[in-house]
């Protein structure tokens, strides 16, 4: 069965009618602001379209891992106050999830306000194992819309979890799929059913563990994958090469092995840097130098030294093949892009992004903040994924709940 889209909901009348929205507000802080607003921005076309069409909406959102009960430093309090700002709609926070303030403001909406519920992770039941619990949570996010009430899932970044807002709400109400989701899946099935050719995967980040299954499921329909940031070293280590006191995974050496053994078989290409920022010390201050792939020891800081980023000899190299490319996904930092001295190898692979004729699509969570970080806009890409771990998870080839439930409508 196919999900319903928004549209559907907004063929009927909606005005007057409860809408409760999961969107994606899981955005960094830093002193108690938001740091990077795209979740937000992402979230509000959805909300918009339903408050100007007169439904009263309850959104749903979560903020970090707090541990199933209220904690200050994960309050929604300034991601609802940036959607106020940004949306330009008239927007409340409850001070809890389903309790007093939730209920008191959830019946006092009118037509065209949006009410913020607090962090959904504030409840224990959100993210509960027993299937009753989240159920028993789900309904009372359902009596909040009381009669008449519709639910929309907006909020990719949360789909592959079963979670109370995701999951099991979707049988309590009529339930729709947002725009944000349905873009998305768009996307995604682009990059893993009809992908034009050459098409070049991006993979970075810190831990070559977390993307295993996607190496896994590209593999097979990617012409090139180019590696970097620290996932590079088991990679390097694979090959033979000393890697200092930069970050390796020992124990999934073997199964790389067998990845670039596979990729022979295949004809595919791994690229890898073959220049390496090497730094003293992890920090702003570090000491830094320029090495080749296989001299990370030869460097002056010896067995000690830290790989922080790709060299400018690799960067200009991925760049190249970014370019020439019809189709990209990106995920995972090249180095330590907070660090100006070792974002230049993932400045190169942004920049290159914009410069693609191909479509090229930046994988959500570190890569999407990379991005903006570095200067660069979400209109210079041609998607900027809200996924981060579900669009992971989809190009792993996995069921994703929060999809499954909508379909099952």
């Amino acid at each position: 069965m196919t999900a319903q889209d928004l549209n559907v909901l907004l063929e009927t009348e909606v005005r007057g009618r409860t809408v409760v929205v999961r969107s994606d507000l899981n955005v960094p802080l830093k002193d108690g602001e938001v740091a990077d607003d795209g979740r937000v921005r992402a979230s509000i076309p959805v909300i918009q379209r339903l408050a100007e069409a007169g439904a009263r909406v309850i959104v749903l959102a979560h903020l970090g891992r707090p541990k199933g009960q209220p904690d200050p430093q994960y309050s929604l309090k300034p991601a609802a106050e940036k959607l106020r700002e940004l949306s330009g709609l008239d927007v409340t926070l409850a001070e809890d999830v389903t309790g007093e303030s939730a209920r008191s403001l959830a019946a006092s909406l009118t037509d065209g306000q949006v009410l913020v519920l607090e962090n959904v992770r504030f409840d224990a039941r959100e993210t509960s194992k027993d299937d009753d619990e989240r159920a028993e949570l789900a309904q009372e996010f359902a009596d909040l819309a009381g009669e008449g009430g519709a639910y929309v899932d907006d909020a990719f970044g949360a789909v592959h979890r079963k979670h109370a807002s995701v999951y099991d709400i979707a049988q309590k109400l009529p339930s729709y799929m947002g725009d944000l989701v349905s873009t998305e899946l768009t996307v995604l099935n682009r990059l893993t059913e009809s992908p034009e050719r050459p098409y070049v995967v991006v993979l970075g980040g810190s831990k070559v563990s977390d993307k295993l299954a996607v190496i896994d499921n590209l593999l097979d329909r990617a012409d090139t994958l180019l590696v970097g940031g620290g996932m590079v070293f088991t990679f390097l280590a694979a090959q033979g090469y000393q890697v200092g006191g930069s970050l390796l995974e020992e124990d999934q050496i073997e199964t790389v092995k067998e990845y670039l053994k596979r990729a022979e078989e295949q004809g595919k290409e791994f690229v890898l840097p073959t220049d390496i920022v090497v730094a003293e010390k992890f920090g702003a201050d570090a000491a830094h130098e320029v090495v080749d792939a296989d001299k990370i020891e030869e460097s002056s800081f010896g067995s000690t030294g830290l790989g922080l980023d790709i060299g400018p000899e690799s960067a200009a190299v991925f760049a190249d093949r970014i370019r020439s490319a019809k189709t990209i996904f990106w995920n995972g930092p090249m180095g330590v892009f907070e660090i100006e001295a070792f974002s230049h190898g993932t400045k190169a692979v942004a920049e290159a992004l914009t410069q693609t004729e191909g479509f090229g699509v930046v994988g959500g969570g570190d890569s999407a903040s990379a991005v903006r970080q570095l200067g660069f806009t979400d209109d210079q890409f041609g998607h900027i994924s809200t996924g981060g771990g579900a669009s992971l998870e989809y190009l792993e080839g996995k069921t994703l709940p929060g999809i499954d439930a909508l379909e099952q409508r």
